[in-house]
């Protein structure tokens, strides 16, 4: 398997109008899915709206382009949304733009380097771990605008342990119209997913909530009141040079490579399964890499590959990587046409979007699978993980649980190789 082969280059035999008719509408699909979804990511990693929209539609197009797997969609994930909130709280947003742009550099030179084959080796249990440690930390960043909290001027809320203070400490300012539109669009989301598969949910709350706003004025917090919004192509843009700067962020750009390699190909594994295929790993990691340096230029925050919305590329009849770059062309589009109009969308909504999605992505029912194995070791590891996920910083969960788990894997092999020996002797 070569290094670096995008599937675009061969996936075209036999490729006839029936199948591009696919890929059109599969694109159309999951652009209408993503639209919600961009929106709430970008405000839950701490930057302004239109800038998931700039991830999507920028750095989609690029990873589809030059990308490793067939029906891959690529964007802003859950999985970044804490990780870029506290790049944006402590070193601004220049600082995102380079972090993204250097991560993207290691992503491709894990991809030369063709360590897309190693990322295997991350054990289940930590993985599962850091996940429903994002999860969490996503659910808890997102009860103030749910709840309709009012926090005073200064108040720190970047870290977990912060926000979990500030919920309790500020509990009296609840704003019991924000808690029912958020509740409200919660229940309608729930319901809605059970009957109407066709149709993202959050596309329905979201168009409803923002009509409600628009006709009636109810005083809740909308994004126009939080966020400046914009409807045009952002400039390419160099970053300012810091040579302090870049040395602090490296921390920082090596956990979002290292995320967005195992998100990518986690999420090329899944589709692998539902289509048949095989991705080339390293080709996906060298996509990654060019695409979050392309959101990084353009304005936008890390991407990596969305396993829901690849999910939902592939059973809406998405076959080829044209499914991905149709799916960005149709979030430009609205960018240019509809972004004004998120401005009448209420914080309640949002905050409830991410719940769900939060929900989604806790991957609990694994989590409950392994603790019923009743594995002393692997539970460890996983609730380890989970904790210092929540508590401190996915780079210490990810260390820690690594370290951990492959010292008792050596430990255990050494352990049989005393035995063998003394049952020969």
């Amino acid at each position: 398997m070569k290094t670096f082969q995008p599937k675009l280059l061969t996936c075209f035999n036999g490729y006839t109008k029936k199948d591009l008719l696919s890929d059109v509408i599969a694109g159309i699909i999951v652009a209408i899915i993503a639209l919600p979804l961009s929106i709430a990511l970008a405000i839950a990693s701490g930057v302004n709206p239109e800038q998931g929209l700039f991830t999507a539609i920028f750095a989609g197009f690029t990873i589809a382009l030059f990308g490793g797997s067939k029906v891959n969609i690529s964007g802003p994930t859950a999985a970044f949304a804490t990780i870029v909130a506290g790049i944006v709280a402590t070193k601004g947003l220049e600082g995102l733009v380079i972090a993204t742009i250097m991560a993207g550099i290691i992503l491709i030179l894990m991809g030369v380097l063709r360590i897309g084959t190693l990322i295997k080796f991350i054990p289940k249990t930590i993985t599962i771990g850091f996940t429903a440690g994002i999860a969490v930390t996503i659910l808890i960043g997102q009860l103030k605008d749910f709840l309709g909290l009012t926090y005073p001027t200064g108040v720190e809320n970047i870290e977990t342990i912060d926000k979990i203070v500030n919920v309790f400490s500020n509990l009296s300012t609840i704003n019991w119209l924000a808690l029912l539109v958020g509740a409200g669009s919660l229940i309608i989301m729930i319901i809605w997913a059970k009957f109407f598969k066709k149709i993202p949910a959050s596309l329905i709350v979201v168009v409803i909530g923002a009509l409600c706003i628009g006709l009636t004025g109810v005083s809740v917090l909308t994004i126009g009141d939080a966020y400046p919004i914009k409807s045009a192509i952002p400039k390419f843009t160099l970053p300012t040079l810091d040579g302090k700067l870049i040395l602090s962020l490296i921390p920082d750009a090596f956990t979002i490579a290292i995320l967005a390699g195992i998100e990518s190909l986690l999420s090329c594994v899944v589709s692998d399964n539902m289509i048949d295929d095989k991705h080339n790993p390293n080709t996906e990691l060298i996509a990654q890499g060019l695409g979050n340096i392309c959101s990084g230029f353009m304005g936008g925050i890390p991407a990596t590959g969305a396993i829901a919305r690849t999910t939902a590329n592939v059973k809406n009849g998405g076959k080829t990587p044209v499914a991905g770059m149709v799916h960005a062309v149709v979030l430009l589009i609205v960018l240019l046409l509809l972004m004004p109009y998120a401005s009448l969308i209420p914080m309640p909504i949002i905050a409830s979007i991410l719940f769900i999605v939060a929900y989604n992505m806790s991957e609990w029912r694994h989590f409950v699978e392994i603790i019923k194995t009743k594995d002393a070791i692997n539970i460890i590891i996983l609730v380890l993980t989970f904790v210092l996920t929540v508590v401190f910083n996915l780079v210490i969960a990810i260390v820690v649980g690594l370290v951990l788990h492959y010292a008792i894997f050596f430990a255990k092999k050494i352990i049989e190789k005393k035995k063998s020996k003394q049952e020969k002797e």
